[in-house]
């Protein structure tokens, strides 16, 4: 996978950046932004590249090993919590066995908003217990490859919630 150059995250905002200060709030401790009265577009829609359609932006892997008998009856019973808790999410099915880039044991959960993703990754933070977590977008960019483009989804912009698991990505150069 070639990385992609990256665009300056302050493209757009050159002016303003100019203007900050280092003015701390009353806590001392924090700085004091300007505030605009706006809200960041980011707490109602996925930043581009990230899919707002019906792909969803991003995808939680939940990983058990299946040797490992605490792993597997909590992932069983974590599966069927968030079915009860988060109904309105899509949850896929469990698989005991490695499938696709996941070198174990899974479950998927997409999350198709910015509020599902701020409800369910602090939820899940809380209640993964023992299991390890992959999340990582979709993008829609077509400027590469599926596979490329789904490598970098999974391996650079994904982060994990406990154990880091290395992925099979050898599946997405075959996309």
């Amino acid at each position: 996978m070639t990385n992609p150059p990256h665009p300056s995250p302050l493209a757009g905002y050159e002016a303003a950046a100019a203007q900050l200060t280092d003015d701390r709030n009353d806590d001392g401790k924090s700085l004091r932004n300007t505030q605009t009265g706006v809200p960041s577009t980011a707490y109602s829609q996925f930043p581009s590249p990230l899919d707002n359609g019906i792909r969803g932006g991003f995808d939680v892997h939940i990983y058990h090993v299946q040797t490992a008998p605490d792993q597997v009856q909590y992932s069983q019973d974590l599966w069927a919590r968030i079915r009860l808790e988060f109904p309105e999410l899509r949850i896929y099915r469990r698989w005991d066995q490695p499938v696709g880039p996941h070198p174990v044991g899974m479950f998927e959960v997409n999350l198709s908003t910015p509020a599902e993703f701020g409800a369910f990754v602090p939820w899940l933070v809380v209640w993964r217990g023992p299991l390890s977590v992959l999340v990582h977008p979709n993008s829609t960019e077509t400027d590469v490859g599926v596979g490329e483009r789904e490598e970098r989804n999974h391996v650079e912009r994904a982060f994990w919630l406990g154990e880091r698991w290395p992925l099979v990505t050898g599946i997405f150069r075959r996309m």
